[in-house]
Parts: structure tokens; C-alpha cells; sequence
């Protein structure tokens, strides 16, 4: 009997399709021979012995992806350096630059600030004053019994109701939630995280569209939509098998694109990974990974990646290591597009577009002397905006122990405004692009992020790695050893462990979650099960079951379950009584 083909990694196909590329260095070799002399000239003779013994370092702070760093950086870093393979003009291949060509000279990168706190009526206020001081784009964020998919009427919500984000339970809610919003003209992000998730809340917000009679492909916005965020980073009671949940997540890929073609049907979250406790590095290796499996996929059920590729979106973190935040977005920028070329055939230049958000980094946040957050939210979305990212979100300063407030939140907001308005950043395209360090930090993050990738699809890829434990264990290890960095003092964090203070700081004003959301989300519930038809609602349910069991797309049930009123929480038990619970390792 002939055996299968072994199946090649991601790393080999680059490897092989790359292989035979004539490159141009841009550096003239008799050049680099002179200069490598001076250098080590300079080296033994400017530099401390100290310096010169410890040439190399590894900088500590939060989330660190521990990448070595020189002391300084030459042309000898990166000797081979091929300006047109390498980096290229902006808007054009490998897209090291930038996706366009005259970046935020064309389009300033989204204001996309979070709102969700309480019930819709509630968020609806804040999503208002966002918009009215000139967000460009809302993102919302939902409690944890919305995001576990309980109603708030469920005894797992109890004292969780409206408590970190808002409470959606139906779509008369989510009516609330955007009640004078126009959704045809701001973009949306429904901050959904799991693929269950995103096809019990999508389809509430498809159905909304339907009642106010607008078309579904006027709706412009993403899900996150990510198996990540269900089956690893969740911390939750009951969960369906990984397989299940990544065949859900590909279900909603499916049907939106066909359905709702200018929205970001899958956000690839490496933010809340990170977040949860991984390095850079990893962040953006199992992002990859999913991507990748998710599209060999949707490929075996006859989609192209070209039409795939032109509404995938990713979602990435942003720490206090400044320049590796830069590097490490202009290196995954180049290494998609090769991927999107290379191992999926795709054509179009922009389906190979790594298009992102990013959030500046919460964990690095402190409660010590908060408005030190101010200037660390501040650094990450620069280093954000000189990465060439789409879509920015900053973190306030408060957010390391409440919901922002009205203040905090529009500080954040105005933090993205003087950097697009004020610092002159914006103006020139990838400025950091040819600096010796910069670009051998890019390559550097490249090529680890590629073998740690490689190492993802040789243990079988992504589902494989999450049903065994393996992606689970990496973050525990990780994890344990970041917090005993920051305990000894190795990570120095100031205000926390270095430069403490005595002094009394003045009072910060916190959020207060309005009072009643959980006594209203509870009588809307009730008021939503006498007035709808129940008859339509088991109809609805069964339907959505037996789309489970016999493997068609879910979507188009869920939607219709959404139209006549079946709540989240009911759409959760359908799935758990299809697919069934799985116990994730991290439990066992």
C-alpha cells in the first residue's frame, strides 16, 4: 500500500519557493569588507571590555519575546539586505512598508475606541460620545455572561450582569444597543471573541439590519470569530470540542463572506493570547497557524483563497518593547503576504494584505500610580502607528482596575488624535524603514515567528496542538516565568517594583456601572419569552440543531433564530446538546 505524501510545512514551501530568488544586495560587498574592519577597529578599541563581553542583551520588561539585542547595528547585521525582496515600496510586494502606498496620507488609521458597560441603553450613550468627539469606528465589548453565552437571567450571570462590558441576551437588545446608530455608515467591531459566540451575536446584528431595511452588504465592520479565544485563552464552564468549535468558526467564515461581503468575517486574535501570557513571538505564530488551517479548509470546501483572503483580518498586541512592536508588525506584514503567495497561489495583491488592528497592551498596565499609563499607552500606539497598522485602539489609564470613565476614554481618543494631528508621523511613509536595526530586527522576528509556526504544523497544526494541551502548557510556563521575572525585580516596572513612591498621589476618579442593568436585562428577558411566538422559537432551535448534527452550514438558522427571538443562552443549548462538552487539558 502507497503511503500518503508527508504534508510540507509552511517553512518548507517558503524555503523551497524562495530558494532559487535572485536577490540584489543593496550593500556593496568590497564596501561591507572595508566597513567590518573599521568596525572591529571601533570595537576593540572605543568599546568597554564590559560592553564588548556583553555585546549582546536581552532586554526584560512585560511580555517580552526575549529576541537578543546588539549593542549598535550596521549594514554587517544584515549583510544580504535586497531592497526590493526585503522591503520594497509602499503598496506594492512584500508590503514591508505599508498596504498602501501613501499609508495615512490617504487614510488615517481607524479611532477605534472599546465601549460596553451595563445594559444597550447604557452603552448606547457612550458609543454617542465617542462618535460626537470624533471616534471613526465603535468597538463593542460585552459582559462575561454574553461572552460565556448565558442569559442574564441564568444563574452562572449572577452579580456579572452589565459588569465588563454590555449586556446583550437578544436582538431587541442589541435594537438598544444602537438605537439612532446608523449601521450603514460607521464601522463596527462586535468584540464576540468565540466562534459559538459569533454565531449567536452576528446574527442578532444581521437581524437588526433586517428589521431597519438595510441590505446586509451596506454593513461594514468584524467579528473576532477566532478558536483561540473559545478553547485556550476562555476561562468558562463548559466548552464543545475544539473540532467542533473550529468547524463553527469556518461555518460563519462561509456564510458571511457570501452574505455580508464588506465585513471582516475573522479577526485573528493574537491580542487576548498574548494578553492571557505569551510572548510576541508566539502571539503571532499561533495567529498564523490558525489562519492557515482555516483556509486549507474553507479551500477543501471549494472557496478560493483570493476571495478568502481580501476580508481576513488580524488583531495584535502591543507591549512596551518599542521597537520589536514595530519590527514585529512589518515582519508579519511581509511573511503573509509570502504565505498568501506562496502556499495558497493567491493573486491578487490585496488578498495577501496582513490588514490589522491593534490595542496597546493592558497587562502593562499598573494600579500604582495610574496615570504612568497614560505614557505607556502612549509609546504602544506609536510604535503601533510606525508598524503601519489600519486600526488603532488605546488602553486607559484606569483600565488596570475599572471600566474607563467618560474622562479616561476620551483622553485615550485624544491620544490618537495628536499622533495623527500633531507629531508629523503620519506624514511619511514606513519611517523607521532602512534603519540598520530596524530592519534587522524585522528579520530576526520573521524568522522566529516562521519557526515557531514551523513547529505548530509539524506536532499536526493548530486543533491538534489545542486537544492535546500543548498550546496550554507553552502558556503556563510562560507565564509563571514572566511573573517571576517581575517579582525578583529583573523586569523592572516602575512605580510597581523600581522608583516606588511614598507620596500621596491625588484621587482618581473611578467608573461607577449604573445601577439596575441586571433587574432590566432580567424583565426584558421575561417580557421577550410572553410576547414572542414560541411556537417559531422551538421551530427555530430545531432547525439550528439538526443543521449541528448533519454538518450544513449553522449560519442561516442561527439568523433566522435570531429574527424571531430566541435569546443567546437558548442558541448555547442547542449547541451544547449537538456537538457535546469537552474538558480542556489545562482542567484535567
Amino acid at each position: 500500500m502507497d503511503m500518503m505524501p508527508e504534508k510540507k510545512t509552511t517553512k518548507q514551501l517558503l524555503e523551497e519557493a524562495l530558494k532559487d530568488q535572485k536577490r540584489t544586495p543593496l550593500y556593496n560587498p568590497k564596501a561591507l569588507d572595508e566597513l567590518k574592519q573599521v568596525f572591529n577597529k571601533w570595537q576593540q578599541e572605543s568599546v568597554q571590555p564590559a560592553d564588548r563581553e556583553n555585546w549582546q542583551t536581552i532586554p526584560q520588561m512585560v511580555l517580552g519575546s526575549g529576541t537578543p539585542r546588539d549593542l549598535l547595528y550596521t549594514p554587517l547585521n544584515n549583510p544580504n539586505f535586497d531592497y526590493g525582496i526585503d522591503l520594497g515600496n509602499s503598496g506594492q510586494p512584500p508590503f514591508t512598508r505599508g498596504v498602501h502606498a501613501n499609508m495615512y496620507r490617504g487614510r488615517s488609521f481607524t479611532r477605534r475606541q472599546l465601549a460596553g458597560y451595563g445594559g444597550p441603553e447604557d452603552t448606547n450613550e457612550r458609543i454617542k460620545f465617542l462618535l460626537d468627539h470624533g471616534a471613526t469606528g465603535i468597538s463593542i465589548i460585552f459582559d462575561l455572561p454574553t461572552i460565556q453565552m448565558y442569559d442574564s437571567d441564568d444563574p452562572v450571570s449572577t452579580g456579572q450582569v452589565g459588569m465588563s462590558g454590555v449586556a446583550i441576551d437578544s436582538v431587541e437588545d442589541m435594537d438598544l444597543l444602537f438605537k439612532d446608530i446608523a449601521l450603514d455608515e460607521v464601522t463596527v467591531s462586535l468584540v464576540s471573541h468565540y466562534p459559538s459566540n459569533s454565531a449567536i451575536l452576528f446574527p442578532m446584528y444581521l437581524a437588526l439590519a433586517k428589521r431597519r431595511g438595510i441590505p446586509w452588504d451596506k454593513l461594514k465592520g468584524s467579528i473576532q470569530n477566532d478558536i483561540t479565544l473559545e478553547e485556550v485563552v476562555r476561562s468558562g464552564p463548559e466548552y464543545i470540542p475544539p473540532q467542533d468549535c473550529f468547524r463553527i468558526q469556518c461555518d460563519n467564515i462561509e456564510f458571511i463572506r457570501k452574505e455580508v461581503p464588506l465585513w471582516n468575517f475573522m479577526t485573528i486574535n493574537g491580542y487576548n493570547l498574548r494578553e492571557f501570557g505569551t510572548s510576541a513571538v508566539t502571539e503571532m505564530a499561533v495567529a498564523l497557524a490558525n489562519a492557515i488551517e482555516t483556509l486549507e479548509t474553507l479551500q477543501d470546501r471549494g472557496h478560493d483563497a483570493d476571495w478568502l483572503g481580501r476580508r481576513l483580518a488580524f488583531f495584535w498586541s502591543i507591549g512596551n518593547d518599542f521597537f520589536e512592536e514595530a519590527a514585529r508588525i512589518r515582519a508579519v506584514r511581509r511573511l503573509w503576504h509570502r504565505i498568501m503567495k506562496h502556499r495558497f497561489g493567491a493573486e491578487d495583491p490585496r488578498s495577501t494584505w496582513m490588514r490589522c488592528h491593534v490595542q496597546t497592551s493592558g497587562v502593562s498596565l499598573t494600579r500604582q500610580e495610574p496615570l504612568n499609563n497614560v505614557v505607556r499607552a502612549g509609546y504602544h500606539a506609536l510604535a503601533a502607528v510606525l508598524g503601519g497598522v489600519q486600526s488603532l485602539h488605546v488602553d486607559s489609564f484606569d483600565e488596570a482596575y475599572s471600566v474607563p470613565t467618560e474622562e479616561a476614554a476620551l483622553l485615550s481618543l485624544r491620544t490618537q488624535q495628536i499622533l495623527q494631528e500633531e507629531t508629523g508621523v503620519t506624514q511619511v511613509a514606513d519611517p523607521l524603514g532602512g534603519s540598520f536595526y530596524v530592519e534587522a530586527l524585522t528579520y530576526e522576528m520573521e524568522g522566529r515567528i516562521l519557526a515557531e509556526l514551523d513547529e505548530i504544523e509539524t506536532l499536526g497544526g493548530y486543533v491538534a496542538t489545542i486537544k492535546d494541551g500543548w498550546i496550554h502548557r507553552k502558556i503556563s510556563n510562560y507565564f509563571r516565568k514572566e511573573r517571576e521575572l517581575v517579582e525578583s525585580g529583573q523586569t523592572r516596572v516602575v512605580a510597581e517594583n523600581v522608583y516606588q513612591s511614598k507620596a500621596e498621589l491625588p484621587p482618581i476618579n473611578v467608573f461607577r456601572y449604573p445601577e439596575g442593568a441586571s433587574q432590566r436585562q432580567k424583565r426584558r428577558l421575561e417580557q421577550l419569552r410572553e410576547n414572542r411566538d414560541n411556537q417559531k422559537v422551538s421551530a427555530a432551535l430545531a432547525q439550528l440543531e439538526k443543521a449541528c448534527r448533519s454538518g450544513t452550514n449553522i449560519l442561516p438558522l442561527a439568523v433566522a433564530c435570531a429574527d424571531v427571538g430566541c435569546s443567546e443562552g437558548e442558541l448555547f443549548v442547542v449547541f451544547k446538546k449537538a456537538f457535546g462538552l469537552w474538558k480542556p487539558p489545562a482542567l484535567w
